[in-house]
């Protein structure tokens, strides 16, 4: 009895001290890995700007910002230092230009303030472009294209498609007796 104590006061202690360590970090970015969340609706309104939303949805449906977010924590590690300056850049632009961040314009002026980030920030520009096709079109096991919404629009089923993997090979194929057949029948 006293073992079964002390393994249960082990593992309570082990569950309260595991969450005083993610709480923080919950509390602070919300659901997000990398951005902070005024940076992740900053990223989400250039996503939303760069793939818009018309007959289809767009970046912001698709969840391209969950997707950087989550690549920035692993196969993007290396563009940490560029988001958080990029971000920086679009925000003090926007409140140079309308003294208001980018959250907080509408399209047309968010359009204005693109448009010179492309200009100063080409890099930062080109690299969020990438990125935000990759999580509108890419694989949504990545954490973009939510709802498949990239693939819906440009007619592909994915290779998540529900009839599965289908080889490349025609009816012909299956009729098509095996040379060694006959040795099967036989024993050998």
């Amino acid at each position: 009895m006293v073992k079964r104590r002390t393994l249960i006061g082990a593992g309570l202690y082990a569950a309260v001290a595991g969450t005083s360590v993610v709480l923080p970090r919950l509390i602070r970015n919300g659901p997000w890995r990398f951005f902070t969340v005024e940076e992740a609706l900053t990223v989400d309104a250039i996503c939303e700007q760069l793939i818009p939303a018309d007959r289809d949805p767009g970046a912001r449906q698709a969840r391209a910002v969950h997707f950087i977010d989550i690549q920035l924590t692993k196969h993007f590690k290396r563009y940490q230092r560029i988001y958080r300056q990029g971000i920086a850049s679009v925000d003090a632009s926007s409140r140079a230009k309308f003294s208001k961040r980018l959250v907080e314009l509408t399209p047309e002026q968010q359009t204005e303030v693109l448009a010179d980030i492309e200009e100063k920030s080409e890099a930062f520009f080109e690299l969020i472009l990438t990125h935000t096709r990759q999580g509108f079109y890419g694989d949504p096991r990545h954490g973009g294209n939510r709802d498949r919404v990239g693939w819906k629009m440009i007619g592909f089923p994915g290779p998540s498609h529900p009839e599965g993997y289908r080889p490349p090979f025609g009816w012909y194929d299956e009729n098509i007796p095996d040379e060694f057949e006959t040795e099967k029948k036989q024993g050998k």
